[in-house]
């Protein structure tokens, strides 16, 4: 499944890198602590953190996630928007909280 249509049904805003939301989604990662989330994210995971600023969108790049959620409608800053925009890494904010969130992306997506 593709990042813009998980986002549309769960009724995410993007907020920026809308280059990137053709990626292709295979899995979800929880997590605040940007170290922890380097190690051990995989690529094409869903990203879901209140993490809003560039360094999350380094992460992002490093891991090769399919997009960043930023749950609890926590903030993106100006930095971190303009970093994602160039490298066209996918934002999107989300209402509910990270625990919430989660949930909805494990329902969506397909279990072996």
């Amino acid at each position: 499944m593709q990042i813009k249509e998980l986002a549309e049904r769960l009724e995410w805003s993007l907020l920026a890198g809308g280059e990137g939301e053709d990626n292709e989604v295979t899995g979800c990662y929880v997590g605040d602590l940007l170290s922890w989330v380097m190690g051990r994210a995989q690529s094409g995971d869903v990203w879901i953190t209140v993490m809003g600023n560039i360094n999350a969108v380094a992460v992002a790049v490093l891991t090769d996630v399919s997009a960043i959620v930023l749950a609890d409608n926590a903030a993106l800053d100006d930095e971190a928007m303009t970093r994602a925009q160039a490298q066209g890494v996918p934002i999107y904010g989300a209402k509910a909280n990270i625990y919430n969130t989660a949930v909805a992306v494990h329902g969506m997506l397909p279990h072996e």
